[in-house]
């Protein structure tokens, strides 16, 4: 499945460079416009980051979530700044069918395992941001990609894993926003290793041959972010490449 992807500030279609709020650059005013163009070109889900949200819990876009999820009909997941079980509810009564969760997933597992527990693998997705370093560790990034945590991918799932986790959004930093091609390896790996988990994958994606190589590699479903907002390729192209893979 490809999933098309909206970060949002203050209303709008943004993109970070890298997870800097330094390097935002505004696409749309309408995020609600954009939402609708990609469910008529052929979106079943969609992926929202409320990126105030993110960085201050009180200025999540609470009624921006709830008009997307009405005027669209899709399932939407959606993070940023997820750390209390009243932001999961706030996101569900607003129509949000799923919660993508990232950095209290790295620090307070237990705590997400809770909620696992309580409101089903289907309405749970981890982002997991990982750093490669030169051994070919894979770190985990918190915050906003602005902390290294002392904790490997490979260690969290162990935990996840036995809790019935369903959905993982796997993003290499060092692609994100580039669009310099996909870590298609890692992705390969991840499905070999974990092959119950539904991947997503997320970053570098700048050409229909990124998704055929994802879709070669088992990958269950593509991000699709600032490729789609600079015209790289339209998502039905998207989606006959991937359809076609």
């Amino acid at each position: 499945m490809l999933i098309p992807a909206l970060d949002l500030i203050d209303g709008q279609v943004v993109r970070l460079y890298q997870g800097d709020f330094k390097q935002q650059t505004t696409y749309d005013a309408d995020p609600v416009a954009v939402a609708c163009r990609y469910r008529d070109a052929g979106a079943e889900v969609l992926h929202l980051v409320d990126l105030d949200g993110a960085r201050d819990v009180t200025k999540r876009q609470l009624p921006l979530l709830k008009a997307i999820t009405e005027a669209t009909g899709l399932p939407i997941q959606t993070g940023g700044g997820i750390r209390t079980r009243e932001d999961l509810v706030d996101l569900f009564d607003a129509g949000v069918q799923r919660a993508v969760i990232g950095s209290k997933a790295v620090q307070d597992p237990e705590t997400v395992y809770a909620w696992l527990n309580e409101f089903g693998p289907e309405a749970i997705v981890l982002a997991l941001d990982i750093m490669i370093d030169a051994e070919g560790q894979r770190w985990l990034a918190t915050h906003g990609w602005q902390e290294k945590s002392s904790v490997t991918l490979d260690a969290l799932m162990t935990g996840y894993r036995q809790r019935g986790l369903k959905h993982v959004l796997c993003t290499d930093i060092s692609k994100d926003g580039t669009l310099q091609g996909p870590n298609v390896a890692l992705y390969r790996d991840l499905k070999q290793a974990y092959p119950e988990i539904i991947w997503q994958a997320s970053g570098g994606v700048a050409a229909l041959h990124d998704l055929t190589e994802l879709a070669a590699v088992q990958c269950d479903s593509v991000i699709l972010g600032k490729a789609l907002l600079t015209g790289q390729f339209t998502l039905q192209e998207a989606l006959q490449c991937w359809q076609n893979a």
